[in-house]
């Protein structure tokens, strides 16, 4: 059986998770996108720059970083009727689609992400 987990990103992790946004920009046609190298490096600086507010969950098969879904709390406009309105925006996920079963991903229907309830950042 693999070894299936979902936590949040570890600092040395980052230059993979840059790696699978590349990739996924590459399978959707994205052109122009300048060197690969070049890019990991700034998203690396990018994620640690914002470690406050921007919070990465990955998915990882024995180590390797195959899926990752980003969550970015900031303070939200607010309303009359909710003058604190919950800060929290899953800004992108992404996964690797051929590296993960159906028993992985929760059947058929697709991945399954729960914030991990032992993360700082967590509800």
């Amino acid at each position: 059986m693999e070894n299936i987990g979902i936590r949040p990103a570890r600092p040395a992790e980052l230059a993979a998770v840059a790696s699978l946004r590349w990739a996924w920009l590459v399978e959707n046609g994205s052109e122009d996108l300048g060197e690969p190298d070049d890019f990991v490096r700034h998203f690396v600086a990018w994620a640690e720059e914002n470690a406050r507010t921007h919070h990465c969950t990955v998915v990882v098969r024995d180590d390797r970083v195959i899926g990752m879904a980003w969550l970015a709390v900031v303070q939200r406009v607010p309303t009359p009727r909710a003058p604190r309105r919950p800060p929290a925006i899953c800004s992108a996920c992404t996964s690797y689609p051929r590296r993960v079963t159906a028993d992985s991903a929760g059947g058929s229907s697709g991945p399954s992400w729960t914030w991990p309830a032992s993360s700082a950042w967590s509800g």
